[in-house]
């Protein structure tokens, strides 16, 4: 057991514990990096050294081990960055007094002593005096040795019944999964490399994935239970990728799904990234959905949450409550739904970030969401949707840290998540650390899934844009979150302190009388966010940024 400033790791029992007692559930690999760390304080090792020692015989990118040291960071409140280092050009170095501590060992059984020898003069009259208790103990050993069968009977019989019950798919184990490389029907030198590339990323991101192994396909390798395959196309319009993954035991093809990316928008690199995060991102949701099954209530489920969905995509408060009344109801029906349960504790807590409820109102919607998340993931503590609501709530209520946290566990189950990747831009905003905000919406950018949370990391990075005093670089961020979901009065109001501060004043007017259109009543006093558990350096730069809306327009109060 490794113990450093106040902390215990506890490798027997695969934990951290904090100075106080508490444990901090951390990713197995996270676990892993921490050990090593931890295990060669003062000692820089390598980002090499540390992903071959963490996912030895595995491809994977660097991406993996950066969530893990993120994690980690997170874990030990080391938001300075003083325990776990960067050594620039050369890797990671823990920089905190590390102590061995032995295991207390398990007490010893005490021998059982041998009995003396027996006299051969007395040895005939012993065995006469002990016949009776030599049946008695036969009797009862036939006995032990009958209940022991008939035990060993019954629990294979549970386990048996267990693993077989409908809708559990993977109780064997990890699941494993072969991605073959992505099949290309041109003869386009460019074609083919593409599709290399797309089969690289693709099999990284899975990689990531913490409930499943991926096997490389190649000859001699164990056989799969599934195998993903895909097909790349080029068109003057689009690139063009469809998938499918195979069931290897009886061939049923389990999931399928297309992605395009029109080569006009972006760079080739990110139409390679948003190839395989367009197809791996659905592919992660739908392993978890099967991993997390729960029978026919399931499909029923799924038509509800969409309806409830398809009224909140363009986001209004209107919009916001009919989506509400749906899932309300489907609740009524039936109330120990989880998918119901975690898909209406999101929208609760989507309704408190828009600043669309009352005090009372607030404070009723994050005491039942949180109510509802806590029992979703007693249940499945596995299930995307419940840590993706989680990681939500706690950043709504101003728990950073340990939304920090919450995302990562989410994204250890879709590394492809843009939703988590976003609320770890926020925390990270709100910690103060405005240029790996600024990296991370980008990467949620880069995957640009799901589509439909665009919006959110393009005002993200231009928050995290203003927040350093890059309006010039903010307002193209802001301007194609607007174009995509123009009904948010935030980003209109955001994009009003950016052009103030460019000096474009007719035009910040315009932008913060369209904000306050879309969300009436807003002021200098109750547009910020909350200040609770924020860096002072955000709050002083954030008070900056409402002087530059309240010139733009925005009333005092």
């Amino acid at each position: 057991m490794l113990r450093f400033s106040g902390f215990e790791l506890d490798s027997e029992r695969a934990e951290l514990r904090t100075p106080n007692g508490g444990t901090i559930r951390l990713r197995p690999k996270s676990l892993e990096i921490l050990r090593l760390l931890a295990s060669n304080a003062g000692r820089v090792l390598s980002k090499q050294q540390l992903m071959e020692a963490a996912w030895p015989n595995v491809h994977v990118g660097e991406d993996s081990l950066f969530q893990c040291i993120r994690e980690i960071r997170t874990a030990l409140g080391d938001d300075k960055r003083q325990v776990v280092r960067v050594i620039s050009g050369r890797g990671y170095l823990f920089q905190a007094e590390v102590t061995e501590v032995p295991v207390p060992a398990a007490p010893e059984i005490a021998s059982v002593s041998q009995p003396a020898p027996v006299a051969s003069d007395t040895k005939a009259t012993v065995e006469a005096n002990n016949e009776p208790a030599k049946r008695l103990f036969d009797f009862s050993r036939r006995r032990i040795a009958f209940a022991s069968v008939a035990g060993l009977a019954i629990l294979c019989t549970a386990v048996a019944v267990w693993m077989l019950r409908p809708g559990l798919i993977f109780a064997r184990g990890p699941t494993t999964i072969a991605v073959m490389p992505i099949a290309d029907a041109s003869s386009d030198p460019l074609v083919a490399q593409m599709a290399a590339d797309v089969s690289g990323r693709l099999t990284d991101g899975l990689a990531k994935i913490e409930n499943i192994r991926v096997l490389a396909p190649e000859t001699g390798a164990p056989k799969a239970d599934f195998v993903v395959k895909g097909e790349l196309q080029k068109s003057e319009q689009a690139w063009t990728i469809r998938t499918r993954m195979t069931n290897s035991a009886t061939g049923e093809v389990t999931w399928t799904a297309s992605y395009q990316v029109n080569p006009a928008d972006t760079d080739l690199q990110m139409q390679q990234s948003r190839l395989a995060a367009g197809v791996g991102h659905a592919l992660a949701l739908r392993i978890n959905e099967l991993l997390n099954a729960d029978g026919p209530s399931a499909t029923k489920s799924k038509v509800v949450i969409e309806q409830a969905t398809a009224h909140i995509n363009q986001t209004s408060p209107e919009r916001f409550q009919a989506a509400q009344a749906i899932l309300e109801k489907a609740l009524a029906e039936d109330p120990d739904n989880v998918e119901v349960q975690v898909a209406l504790a999101a929208l609760l807590m989507r309704g408190v970030q828009m600043v669309w409820l009352g005090t009372d109102e607030r404070e009723a919607a994050e005491t039942k969401a949180e109510a509802m998340l806590q029992r979703t993931l007693r249940a499945k503590p596995n299930y995307i949707p419940a840590h993706e609501a989680y990681c939500r709530f706690l950043n709504a209520t101003n728990q950073f840290s340990a939304s920090l946290v919450a995302c990562a566990r989410a994204l250890s189950f879709d590394p492809w998540n843009g939703i988590a990747l976003y609320h770890v831009g926020l925390a990270q905003i709100q910690t103060g650390r405005f240029e790996d905000a600024l990296a991370t919406f980008k990467q949620a950018d880069r995957f640009d899934t799901p589509q439909v949370s665009r919006w959110t990391w393009m005002i993200g990075a231009g928050w995290a844009n203003m927040l350093m005093g890059r309006a010039e670089d903010a307002v193209p961020w802001l301007l194609k979150s607007i174009a995509i979901t123009a009904a948010s009065g935030r980003t209109h109001m955001l994009l009003a302190a950016a052009y103030q501060q460019l000096g474009k004043t007719e035009e910040a007017r315009a932008a913060m009388e369209k904000g306050r259109e879309l969300r009436p009543g807003s002021t200098v006093q109750n547009v910020p966010t909350p200040r609770k558990n924020s860096s002072p350096v955000y709050i002083e730069v954030a008070e900056r940024i409402m002087q530059l809306m309240a010139a733009a327009g925005l009333p005092e109060g």
